[in-house]
């Protein structure tokens, strides 16, 4: 027997449709590449993204076309998120950071037929033009005013002038939900990236989840300014959720130093926020600098890579903004795990809480975590086994786009690459990533917790634990540090303040100063260019001190 309820299939445009019906009054605020401030509503917003649906339809996109963007946290590429999913075809957001040559490889390999860009890319454009092989229009993201008047492209159109010449009367079509609604290849530190093709029926399942009050909290009383970039896994579908609850939408652009970045913050009220880490220690770091405090916002979400506990302190305990510690990956959509306290745990002494919280959290419903064995077997949630993790769920890929990479799952689960461990209340902690683990004499010892201890120290602005060869144990692990400005920290300094805190055998070995340390396109650090470098350093002589 079946029940009886309405078949309405989960579309992308669903979304839009319900923020212009009972929240069409709601501020959009976006910070444009040209340094103004840009305001609107979300009824404005609806009406301009049907506009743009028939624009992109006018340039003879099909259903299911790639469709491109290299474009800042922005009104209009927030236009082309719902204009381009909704209309059937499929949005693919490509990350400006990436090397241009890798920038080319996945155009052509997701076979993207029209690119909007911000003007602040127009360089980028024009020097990959020649080697996209299957763009055949590109669209500036600006108006008449600020179009480049000499441009190597071929026909360059104006952004609003292809809404200007297209109605706002658009039906949004009705379609299987399990039909493409956007594309996000994964960061590709090794090989070539491989695309992750989301659903709409995968995407509205995310917000949803995401939204709920023990992952992001997210509600129309809220305002939400989304750090993490809208062409990093849709902003952590931010975007998304901000529609669906009917929260005011504050977009910073390109700039996200610290200083314009609190700006923004008091202005707009802001209430949330999401980003990496590098991003919050230049905002923290400005702040401390000049006294400042945060009137409204209470609470950010953190993820990309560990938080380390200092800063979790620093927002907690000076700006009494509460840390949403987070975990997910690309092939997620992203977010898997958030960490929100239970009942009995939220009286706990703070200590205890600050344990807690430095973990990635529990599974957001929706997605199913375990750990496994070397032999595949699963691990006990014991909070001490640690082991491969491995998820499952309806906004998990079941494959990379076009079969790259073959079958990735493991009798149904997607093997996530992170060594991690799970405790008994279903609170998951990433001990490493698989690559970046360091095997000391057979045993395993933790990069992110040699990280933040480093982090803690008052003179490190910045720290990687790699795994350096040696003679006698395979792997020990080798701090690479940068400090902060006039600090005067030595190697014996810092080692010393590890003491008492980890077993002795888990000591650094050694301690690199540089001026700074590679970020990938996505803010995370790369440790494989740091292990190319240093990876010798312990058999090199460079050594001072075993």
């Amino acid at each position: 027997m079946f029940g009886s309820m309405m078949q309405q299939p989960l579309l992308v445009s669903s979304l839009l449709a319900h923020a212009e019906r009972h929240h069409g009054e709601q501020e959009v605020v976006s910070r444009r590449v040209e340094g103004d401030i840009h305001r609107y509503t979300y009824r404005d917003m609806a009406a301009r993204t049907r506009q743009l649906a028939n624009g992109i339809a006018a340039l003879g996109v099909p259903a299911g076309g790639r469709v491109a963007t290299l474009a800042w946290n922005g009104y209009r590429h927030l236009e082309l998120y719902y204009a381009v999913s909704g209309s059937g075809a499929v949005l693919h957001t490509l990350n400006p950071r990436l090397h241009p040559d890798q920038l080319v490889w996945i155009a052509n390999h997701a076979e993207d037929e029209v690119l909007f860009f911000d003007l602040s890319f127009l360089p980028l454009v024009e020097a990959a033009a020649p080697r996209l092989r299957t763009v055949r229009s590109f669209v500036a993201m600006t108006d008449r005013a600020h179009l480049p008047t000499q441009s190597t492209l071929p026909g360059l159109l104006c952004y609003e002038d292809l809404l200007a010449t297209q109605s706002d009367r658009f039906e949004w079509p009705v379609f299987d939900e399990n039909t493409a609604s956007s594309l996000c290849y994964t960061s590709g530190t090794t090989g070539n990236p491989k695309g992750a093709l989301y659903s709409h029926r995968s995407t509205l399942l995310h917000t949803y989840a995401s939204a709920l009050p023990d992952a992001l909290n997210c509600s129309a009383r809220d305002t939400i300014l989304p750090v993490v970039p809208m062409f990093h896994v849709n902003a952590w579908g931010l975007p998304y959720a901000a529609c669906m609850v009917g929260a005011k939408l504050v977009l910073p652009g390109p700039f996200l130093d610290g200083r314009s970045l609190y700006e923004l913050f008091e202005a707009e009220g802001v209430t949330l926020s999401a980003g990496v880490p590098t991003v919050w220690q230049g905002l923290l770091a400005h702040v401390d600098a000049h006294d400042l405090g945060f009137s409204t916002m209470r609470r950010t979400v953190i993820g990309g890579s560990a938080c380390p506990p200092a800063m979790m302190r620093a927002f907690q305990e000076r700006h009494d903004v509460t840390v949403l510690h987070a975990w997910g990956m690309t092939e997620i959509s992203p977010i898997g795990t958030v960490c929100t306290l239970k009942p009995r745990q939220a009286a706990l002494p703070a200590e205890e809480r600050l344990a807690i919280q430095a973990r990635q959290g529990r599974a957001v419903f929706g997605v199913d975590l375990k750990i496994t064995g070397t032999d595949g077997k699963e691990l006990p949630h014991d909070g001490r086994s640690a082991g491969e993790l491995m998820v499952r769920g309806p906004w998990v890929i079941s494959r990379y786009f076009k079969d790259d990479g073959g079958d990735p799952l493991v009798d149904g689960w997607f093997p996530t690459g992170d060594v991690a461990t799970i405790d008994a209340d279903g609170f998951m902690q990433i001990t490493d990533r698989s690559k970046d683990v360091i095997k000391s004499g057979g045993e395993w010892i933790s990069s992110i917790d040699l990280e933040n201890i480093a982090m803690a120290h008052p003179d490190v602005a910045m720290a990687a634990c790699i795994a350096a060869r040696h003679p006698k144990w395979d792997e020990r692990p080798l701090l690479v540090i940068v400090k902060k400005p006039g600090a005067s920290l030595t190697r014996e300094q810092l080692l010393a303040s590890f003491e008492g805190r980890i077993a002795r055998w888990w000591m650094p070995d050694d301690v690199v100063f540089v001026d700074a340390i590679p970020l990938g396109a996505t803010g995370k650090m790369l440790k494989g260019v740091l292990r190319e470098r240093f990876g010798e350093h312990l058999l090199s002589g460079q050594l001072q001190a075993a």
